[in-house]
């Protein structure tokens, strides 16, 4: 029936209003087999003939897509010269049709950008639901009730007949976070780097298009600082300079990390030396910036260096003050935009961030996310970095063999120390079938440091699960042998990272979710291909650089020098905090109200799966100025649970028949 289909449609893009409030359209076949919906965030060509879904000349090819395709006057330029194509507008967008039927299923190997698309080949009988190579833009399937169903947001679903249920395997191995599994029973994530086909209406299959790879570890690199670090420059402002064309004004996010003052400062230096536009802003407009400023005492305030920062490049800077009580008021809201949990308060910064250039009309930013994963930012790296000698390098390398085997010591003892006084489980950080299978590199055993013991004793019914299994089985057969014979330690630890963590938590949380929660695009010039296929190649030891005088390592050192030119002396030299301290929370404050408000135990014992004895003192032990911040973590997750079963309706977990 092709009223009732239309008002699923209609309904279920109700759910993702936020992320395109401009504009909507449907396309349903004749047949009735096949419906398209779409909600449009008006970025390039805002006039009608940019609405999707798209459709190819004798309309046989039928397309919706998410996010920003780059380069997009080149290839289309070249489609023009070798096809008889017609393009209905200037929609970037409409390039996925135009590709797809010249390439075929090759045409992903073309686009260049944040995207999610689905394309449905009528003649072919063939739909292809693709993401991007690092999962920037969400999406999600299942099938139900013999109806396959793609979204960008699981919430979508909710009208067209899906009845949540916890996935509580993979709650329990932290399959959400490392593989293609959610917290819900039978709701799957399209992979990064992966295009699912459904042929005839019958067969699915999701195969990899494109993956990140690095360079033999035995191999000898050539190249001199010089060339690298000129390499990176180029290669950043590239990315930078496609990033910047829009029909409206782009803005930046601007913290007080080095990541996004790079940033700020090859926008700046774009704008001013080469008269480069911000989008459809006046070039000689200022660059606006964005920023959030927390009270100083929260721990986390980086706004000072922000602002100095923003005086030096010269820059429109807009921030918004942020207290415990404004973290409170958003954290239910911005915990059903991420549809799962996060340990800390951080993803509610950012949810408030976006606000910011929201209130000013602005839908599109610049930000720094991608870099401590592709240039080696994060101090978990480090042991793996050490492990095993850089010898592609040895004519560069400024870490002498012995050194090296005492900083390896080092670190351990350092990672071991910080895990401890978080309360973590550093039991998992010696040997293992898991990390045999990865050559023994130990941010797998970082990435799983913070297990939940909250479950309830039924659970066990699931076997041992490890989330150490989980990462490790998540690198296919071709890259483990990769990862034992082939590639640096320190790459690997890169690889696995990037699949886990990257993709699934900092993309989403604190990067799609809460940016289009606020109807905010933002594009990431560290994770534009070109550049991070460079940076992958380049040595463990341009991007981990040992100090000699100094006694210390420089993180992301290519980058740093590359970026000298456009930021502060002070950014420069500035080293990344090896592990942030915990933050603490005042007792009987709006978060400690909140959390007792939302962890009761009825509410505890309607998720099914969390012990409520386990629970019922967590609050109470996490706040206070001697707060257990294992506790803090365990409570804000509890808490995010209780939000995402009530707001999903989500059936009450039972220990399944037959165990």
């Amino acid at each position: 029936d092709h009223t009732k289909l239309a008002v699923e449609l209609d309904a279920s893009l109700d759910q993702i209003k936020h992320r395109g409030p401009d504009s909507r359209g449907q396309w349903i076949s004749n047949d009735k087999r096949v419906a398209f919906g779409h909600v449009r965030l008006a970025i390039n060509d805002l006039s009608p003939d940019g609405i999707q879904p798209f459709h190819d000349n004798d309309r046989t090819v039928h397309a919706v897509v998410n996010g920003e395709f780059y380069d997009y006057d080149n290839i289309r330029k070249d489609l023009e010269a070798k096809t008889d194509y017609k393009f209905r507008g200037r929609s970037d967008s409409e390039l996925a049709i135009a590709l797809y039927k010249y390439y075929g299923l090759n045409f992903l190997h073309h686009l260049r950008g944040e995207f999610a698309c689905v394309i449905f080949d009528e003649s072919q009988q063939l739909l292809i639901a693709a993401r991007d190579r690092y999962g920037i833009k969400p999406l999600f399937w299942t099938v139900q009730d013999g109806r396959l169903l793609i979204a960008a947001e699981i919430k979508a679903f909710l009208p067209l007949g899906w009845k949540p249920e916890w996935d509580v395997k993979s709650l329990l191995d932290a399959g959400w976070n490392h593989d293609e599994r959610t917290l819900f029973k039978g709701i799957a994530k399209v992979r990064p780097g992966h295009y699912l086909t459904c042929q005839s209406f019958d067969h699915i299959e999701q195969r990899p298009y494109w993956d990140i790879s690095y360079p033999d570890k035995h191999a000898v690199d050539p190249r001199t600082p010089e060339e690298m670090i000129e390499g990176v420059r180029q290669r950043m402002l590239d990315a930078i300079k496609l990033r910047l064309r829009a029909d409206v004004p782009v803005g930046v996010y601007l913290s007080g990390g080095i990541d996004s003052s790079v940033i700020a400062g090859m926008v700046t230096h774009l704008v001013k030396e080469q008269g480069i536009a911000m989008g459809s802003a006046n070039p000689t407009d200022r660059v606006s910036c964005f920023s959030i400023a927390f009270d100083e005492e929260s721990g986390f305030d980086e706004s000072a260096i922000a602002n100095r920062t923003a005086e030096w490049l010269g820059v429109r800077y807009i921030k918004k003050h942020m207290n415990e009580e404004e973290l409170a008021k958003r954290f239910e809201d911005a915990t059903w935009h991420c549809e799962h949990h996060n340990p800390d308060f951080n993803f509610v910064g950012k949810y408030a961030l976006s606000e910011v250039p929201q209130e000013v009309g602005f839908k599109v930013v610049l930000t720094g996310e991608g870099a401590d994963e592709n240039f080696a930012g994060y101090p978990l790296y480090l042991p793996d970095y050490l492990r095993e000698s850089d010898l592609s390098w040895t004519k560069h390398n400024t870490l002498p063999e012995s050194e090296r085997e005492h900083q390896l010591d080092l670190a351990e003892t350092a990672a071991i120390d910080y895990y401890t006084s978080v309360g973590a489980d550093v039991s998992n950080r010696g040997p293992s079938v898991a990390r045999r299978m990865l050559n023994d590199i130990t941010t797998v055993s970082s990435m799983a440091a913070f297990q939940l013991d909250i479950f309830a004793p039924w659970t066990s019914c699931y076997g041992k699960c490890d989330p150490q299994v989980t990462i490790a089985n998540n690198a296919d057969g071709r890259v483990r042998n990769l990862i034992t014979d082939s590639w640096h330690p320190l790459h690997s630890a890169q690889y696995v990272w990037s699949k886990g963590h990257l993709a699934n938590i900092f993309l989403t949380c604190l990067g799609d979710r809460t940016e289009m929660a606020h109807s905010i695009e933002a594009r990431t010039p560290f994770l534009d291909h070109p550049l991070t296929e460079y940076v992958n190649n380049l040595p463990p030891s341009a991007k981990l650089r040992w100090e000699p005088e100094a006694k210390r390592f420089t993180e992301k050192w290519v980058l740093r020098e590359a970026s000298k030119p456009f930021i502060t002396k002070e950014l420069y030299e500035r080293k990344k905090h090896p592990y942030s301290a915990p933050t603490t929370w005042p007792k009987g404050g709006p978060l400690n109200k909140l959390l007792d408000k939302l962890i009761t135990e009825d509410s505890i014992k309607q998720l099914g799966f969390v012990d409520w004895e386990r629970c019922k003192a967590l609050t109470a032990r996490a706040f206070g100025e001697n707060g257990d911040p294992m506790a803090m973590r365990y409570a804000i997750v509890v808490a995010e649970w209780v939000i995402l079963g009530q707001r999903f309706g989500v059936a009450k977990a039972e220990k399944p028949e037959g165990y």
